[in-house]
């Protein structure tokens, strides 16, 4: 098994959109692209990866703006995040509007709702399903257990955590998920936040300063 990974930010909210992709088959998938689909498909095939559908943390505008348009133009599935996010996903015209997006994007209607202990597959790459509650209620974290490494939107970043200020946040359940939920995954598992450099368990363990 072999897993290759390219972060791509994207938007004005620099948001880390992955493409990874399955070096045996060369199918691949974008994990949360927020914006700019026109890129990240041609990044896509400057690599000569086949796009063969699409996985969302969560519903955050920044994380699914471009969802909509790849899903129909490439005629890929959309697979997560939780059904308790389509709180967010229902409202994404509004939340255009509240971030004075250019335009609202074409519609995002997940093929599959996931859920903790669910199994998604990127070629013949299968990523464990983790929910992650508390920056927004139906986040969930990609891991490839083998690879070690972990795409956990915007749950946890390098010496920082998710937003807890939204609509139906909740700080209590952010921590927990991070220290019941990511943390006992392995110390050694790097991990792809939604902004920012990546990071190790490890290091958010022994220094994030909100984890203490």
């Amino acid at each position: 098994m072999a897993l290759s990974v390219v972060v791509i930010p994207v938007t004005a909210f620099q948001q880390n959109c992955s493409l990874v992709w399955d070096d045996a088959t060369m199918a691949g998938a974008l994990i949360d692209p927020g914006g700019e689909p026109d890129r990240l498909v041609a990044v896509a095939r400057d690599k000569g990866v086949t796009l063969e559908k699409i996985l969302l943390t969560h519903g955050h505008l920044d994380h699914i703006g471009a969802a909509g348009a790849l899903a129909r133009d490439l005629d890929v599935p959309i697979e997560g995040p939780h059904r308790d996010e389509a709180f967010w996903i229902d409202q994404l015209a509004q939340q255009c509007r509240m971030f004075g997006w250019p335009e609202t994007p074409a519609p995002v209607v997940p093929t599959r709702w996931l859920d903790a202990g669910d199994t998604v597959t990127v070629g013949g790459i299968p990523f464990d399903v983790h929910h992650t509650p508390g920056h927004t209620p139906g986040h969930i974290v990609f891991v490839q257990p083998e690879a070690r490494i972990a795409f956990v939107g915007d749950v946890l970043f390098a010496g920082s955590v998710g937003r807890t200020d939204f609509p139906r946040s909740d700080p209590q359940a952010l921590i927990r998920a991070i220290k019941e939920t990511l943390l006992p995954l392995g110390d050694d598992i790097t991990f792809v936040p939604g902004h920012g450099p990546a990071s190790t368990f490890e290091a958010e363990r022994r220094g994030n300063p909100f984890l203490r």
